[in-house]
């Protein structure tokens, strides 16, 4: 199916059982992302929310919350997009299989944008943004949050549609001290191209219009969190996918897309910031309050019959782990292509995505010598951590494919290889004082932290122990430990309370394994606040793990010792802790589990859904 917009879809979904209509009314404060999430977690079909209490809009959520669901939204345009992607990517592959790509160039057609002669779409109306479904996600929230949103923006100094910019920042439409339908918060990170534009637009003395379109085809969301090849633009990537031009005007100076359902229009003007926030992160946190921009609203439109997507984030998986799925499916051996020798980088979804990448390089520079090392590896970690926004990464393991196929996928067995071979006096290595996630709050500032690469080739070196060593065991002052997959250990130690403090404490650990003997089996030691809940899932230890540690100020090492201002040990030790300036853990509140209850029961709109037992 080609949806020419959002209802299209719905209604093709419906009819082949991928969406339940909930009848009943739902508050958008709490209410509907707590159904969204336990709908998603089992599995469930999308969700069009009919009677949204407070709003005349409708809304739909989790129309990605499955691959399968993805897919069949694209069916008949995901193959031919594949195809002119990868031909933007490796052109020579027209002439080396002509008849298989033949069909892209008429795939190609429909990608330009098509401006429309009538400025404003037939049956648009202007509304305010107090008519929208204000849906409010987490308990500490800062207020209603736009979390589907296309925020559009051209470069100053080249207007027009091929010069735009088309991201997904979050929008803040209630709360704090935003004025209620005239003002509203974009929050972007750094890497992100509306903030070139600002940047340009500043210089020039001069505010930045910008759009905000929410709905539309499918297609149109997915274009905005779309890692691009160079030169192939979001808005021509959304009529690519969606098998139509995206269709535009221009009003009052501003873009207009003719296929959304709601478009916001307004102006950020240089230096005007608001507190932004808090809000529940896709790090499973909250991201806290910190100044924004703030756009003044100029207008805001509804199409007839529009219907308000959204989705819900929180600790992974949720549905942007299927919007990763789908892109890395769409752009397949785009990151070959950008960094030379690199044969999979996969940005760790359990781990919060940006905190911790697993990549497989490819180790070429010294063939001749018998006894190898990372070279061309590191080499290829530096590409990897200066490469949009897998920049914001703090966490590379990276290894070199040889003996054995290795998956970046496979996390136990690819985190195996590598702590098999890792040479831990050679191959530790630091970058401090840099730029990590917006999102992430174990750094030393907003944006700032540290980052670490842990590169591994060669043979063998070590057997992991499968069991807790003896040597871990009953450590004065530090609870029973737990294995958590191979060569990996957990150690339960006391509440973190300063840095200040923990250097001795960390000391006096080291040197309680140190005399116990070598360790050489467990070359990677995790201190944290709960060693069971730590080692009962993988997923836990590398959410805990990778989104509560800086790598400068919490690596430590049993023998840790600095060489010509190299850092190795003979076992790692990280400090997973929870720290007091560290953001709170999204957590569900109790009294609106208990509501949706009647949602899930005989007679409710999602009683055929399988859930897990709500409290």
């Amino acid at each position: 199916m080609k949806y020419h917009n959002l209802e299209e879809c719905i209604i093709d979904l419906e009819k082949n059982g991928h969406l339940v209509r909930i009848h009943e009314e739902v508050d958008p404060h709490l209410e509907m992302a707590a159904i969204h999430m336990k709908v998603y977690e089992a599995g469930g079909p999308a969700l069009l929310f009919e009677n949204v209490k407070g709003s005349n809009f409708r809304a739909v959520s989790n129309l990605f919350g499955t691959m399968e669901r993805s897919k069949f939204i694209f069916r008949d345009t995901f193959e031919s997009t594949q195809d002119v992607i990868a031909l933007r990517n490796e052109p020579m592959k027209a002439l080396k299989n002509p008849f298989k790509y033949v069909g892209t160039g008429l795939a190609a057609k429909t990608a330009l944008p098509l401006k429309k002669t009538t400025a404003l779409p037939q049956g648009f109306q202007e509304i305010q943004i107090a008519d929208l479904p204000l849906i409010k996600h987490w308990k500490d929230d800062g207020g209603a949050f736009v979390t589907l949103p296309q925020v559009y923006s051209e470069d100053p100094e080249k207007p027009g549609i091929m010069n735009s910019n088309l991201g997904m920042y979050r929008v803040q439409l209630t709360g704090n001290e935003y004025e209620m339908n005239k003002e509203v918060g974009i929050h972007y990170q750094i890497h992100r191209g509306i903030g070139i534009h600002q940047a340009k637009a500043n210089k020039l003395g001069q505010p930045l219009k910008v759009s905000i379109f929410i709905g539309g085809p499918p297609a149109h969301t997915i274009s905005a969190v779309m890692p691009l090849p160079e030169g192939m633009s979001e808005l021509t990537f959304a009529g690519l996918l969606s098998g139509r031009h995206f269709r535009y005007s221009y009003v009052d100076g501003y873009c207009i897309s003719h296929d959304a359902d709601f478009v916001i229009t307004g102006e950020i003007h240089p230096g005007e910031t608001k507190p932004e926030g808090p809000f529940g992160d896709h790090l499973g946190y909250y991201s806290l309050v910190h100044p924004f921009p703030v756009m003044r609203v100029h207008k805001v439109y509804a199409k007839q019959r529009a219907i308000y997507p959204f989705t819900v984030v929180g600790r992974p998986p949720q549905e942007d782990t299927s919007f990763g799925e789908l892109i890395h499916e769409l752009t397949g051996g785009a990151i070959r292509q950008e960094i030379p020798g690199v044969k999979e980088v996969h940005a760790v979804d359990a781990a919060g995505v940006h905190p911790l990448l697993f990549a497989i390089g490819s180790e070429r520079y010294t063939p001749y010598q018998q006894v190898k090392q990372p070279a061309e590896l590191l080499t290829i970690a530096n590409r990897i951590l200066g490469t949009g926004q897998l920049s914001l990464a703090k966490y590379l393991f990276i290894a070199a494919e040889e003996k054995q196929a290795l998956s970046t996928h496979h996390i136990e067995e690819f985190l195996t290889y590598i702590l098999e071979r890792i040479n831990l006096h050679r191959d530790i290595h630091f970058q401090t004082n840099t730029t990590i996630d917006t999102l992430d709050y174990s750094g030393t500032g907003l944006n700032t932290g540290s980052k670490v690469v842990f590169a591994a080739v060669g043979d063998k070196k070590r057997e992991l122990c499968r069991e807790v060593p003896e040597t871990l065991k009953d450590l004065p002052g530090f609870s029973p430990a737990r294995l958590i997959m191979p060569g990996i250990v957990a150690i339960q130690g006391s509440p973190f309370t300063s840095y200040s403090d923990v250097q001795q404490e960390m000391d006096g650990l080291s040197e309680a394994i140190r005399t116990r003997g070598p360790l050489p089996s467990c070359p990677m030691i995790i201190l944290c606040d709960d060693s069971e809940f730590m080692s009962s899932a993988i997923s836990n230890f590398l959410w805990e793990t990778f989104t509560r540690s800086n790598p400068s100020h919490d690596i430590h090492g049993v023998n840790g010792y600095y060489e010509h201002k190299h850092w190795g040990c003979d076992n790692i030790i990280i400090d997973a802790r929870s720290k007091p300036h560290q953001a709170p853990p999204l957590i569900p509140d109790a009294a609106v589990e208990q509501h949706i209850k009647r949602l899930f029961t005989d007679g409710g709109s999602l009683s055929r859904i399988q859930i897990r037992q709500l409290p």
